[in-house]
């Protein structure tokens, strides 16, 4: 049963995404679920997807040599003047320099292990938790909602008017309901990228290909890649506070290189959660009876 759209004449997830409220390109408004679960079209030949995606991350995170010598002064001239002197040229990647030195990778200062330690602790000791989130979509359109997890694997994220999307899990698939539409796509929680949220027990180093971690403005940054994700490699950036204890936000690139931030506000551990909010109705008889007794209550 698992996989089938029960009332989804649409198509894929891009085509019930572009029915929103709100007058958007169809790319920008996949991308809002694209950031929670990653991209959900099955890759194809086509010649949209042979194109160069666009660069994830800013240019600024690019490594910059190190052996540049600080300038006393930068030359704008001398940055677009093809002919300067070798002496000129290295002026210019100093502004640079300064601007990825923030994010950059400081291992003298960041105990790896301590800090997968202690995120791993993190979202082990979750049991439910509860909260809002902001999400911005690659296209930097932003949509807030509310946040309800029950472990292992029950999710839920309602966005805020006027998106009239809902997000499921119940432990087994994942649905993306449109309240207004009155359609769902079905898909396995193995496609999805929050197996940190979504697995009872979590061991990022093992469930994961840890790639980096950082010292961020603020916290701490996890580098993360996920091979198993639907359509390829996702990669998963993880921004927790300097001791690893609370994570304030999470960062995917889908494997066309798409990037969706999605920032956590308000979150409370333990809270007691319903059960019947993770219910996902499959079209079996049990499940339209069950709704009909949940929508009654």
């Amino acid at each position: 049963m698992i996989g089938r759209r029960p009332r989804l004449a649409a198509g894929p997830l891009l085509v019930l995404a572009a029915a929103l409220a709100v007058p958007a390109p169809a790319a920008a408004q996949g991308s809002f679920l694209d950031g929670l679960f990653g991209r959900k079209e099955e890759p194809a030949p086509a010649p949209a997807e042979s194109e160069a995606p666009p660069p994830p991350a800013p240019a600024a995170k690019k490594p910059v040599p190190q052996s540049a010598k600080p300038a006393k002064e930068t030359s704008a001239k001398a940055v677009g003047d093809r002919g300067a002197s070798p002496k000129a040229a290295t002026k210019a990647p100093d502004p640079a320099a300064k601007v990825a030195a923030v994010g950059a990778p400081l291992a003298q200062e960041v105990d790896a292990s301590a800090v997968l330690t202690q995120a791993n602790a993190y979202f082990n000791g979750i049991t439910t938790l509860t909260g809002n989130f902001i999400q911005i979509g690659a296209d930097g359109r932003r949509i807030g909602g509310k946040l309800t997890l029950a472990k292992p694997g029950r999710l839920r994220f309602d966005y805020d008017q006027p998106s009239p999307l809902e997000v499921v899990a119940d432990g087994t698939s994942v649905a993306v309901k449109d309240r207004k539409l009155g359609t769902q796509d079905l898909y396995f929680i193995s496609q999805t990228p929050l197996k940190f949220l979504l697995r009872d027990k979590i061991d990022l180093a093992r469930d994961l290909t840890v790639s980096d971690v950082s010292n961020d403005p603020g916290g701490v940054r996890i580098s993360l890649e996920d091979r198993s994700t639907l359509g390829g490699t996702s990669k998963i950036q993880l921004f927790f506070d300097a001791e690893a204890k609370t994570l304030s936000q999470w960062r995917i690139t889908d494997p066309q290189g798409y990037q969706t931030t999605v920032q956590l506000s308000n979150l409370q551990k333990g809270r007691s959660v319903d059960g019947t909010a993770f219910f996902i109705n499959y079209g079996r008889t049990e499940d339209k009876a069950m709704e009909k007794q949940i929508r009654a209550q």
